[in-house]
């Protein structure tokens, strides 16, 4: 424990700003791009698992060390949507190469629903209520799309083929939590009243922590 402290104190004192580590994990997911365009899915699952930590930690160190602002929770939202989609964008293109169409259109139902998961939440929490309901948050798809990954067709592991689920998991879990997350601003909405709802801001704000 007093390693740990140290060393996260000391994290703290240096120059190491969340953004720069936002930064590592749009390195880590491009590289994870990179590498699954060219149909190496185990080294791509491993990139995009080492960048989805960086994603996770930005917001968490900006915290504990203070150095969190409005334009970084911007800027890691931001990047969050950039990520997921040029990772889907590569696993998309091996779909289409090897003649999987529907796969490949799955790819795009899951970027869609990923955006709409995101911003269902932005707009709900814009009109002031608390929408972190659902399934399919970015950890959860984070985990699915890197089960798929690391045991793909070809990724050597296992001899398993679970890029094609995985995307047809993501798809509908999106999905539907995009329904329940609109059914949850719908009840909240409506035990507050219709007054409430007219007095509201009319653009989203940036969730402190995007899924």
């Amino acid at each position: 424990m007093e390693l740990s402290a140290a060393v996260r104190s000391r994290l703290i004192e240096s120059r190491l700003t969340p953004n720069a580590i936002s930064m590592a994990g749009l390195v880590g997911n491009l590289a994870a791009a990179v590498l699954i365009w060219q149909g190496l899915y185990f080294l791509g699952g491993v990139a995009f698992i080492i960048g989805s930590v960086m994603d996770t930690l930005d917001g968490r160190y900006a915290r504990a060390s203070g150095k969190g602002t409005l334009f970084g929770a911007f800027l890691d939202s931001t990047l969050d949507r950039v990520e997921e989609g040029i990772v889907l964008t590569a696993v998309a293109y091996r779909f289409a190469l090897s003649g999987d169409e529907f796969a490949a259109a799955m790819c795009v139902v899951v970027v869609l629903g990923s955006l709409m998961v995101s911003y269902t939440r932005a707009r709900a929490e814009a009109l002031g209520v608390e929408c972190k309901v659902g399934v399919a948050t970015r950890p959860v798809r984070v985990v699915i799309l890197s089960i798929g990954l690391v045991f793909a067709k070809g990724a050597g592991v296992f001899d398993a083929d679970l890029l094609a689920p995985a995307i047809y998991a993501m798809a509908a879990l999106t999905a539907f939590t995009v329904v329940q997350r609109v059914w949850h601003v719908r009840n909240a909405l409506t035990e507050r009243g219709a007054d409430f709802v007219q007095q509201a801001p009319a653009e989203p704000t940036v969730p402190a922590d995007d899924v």
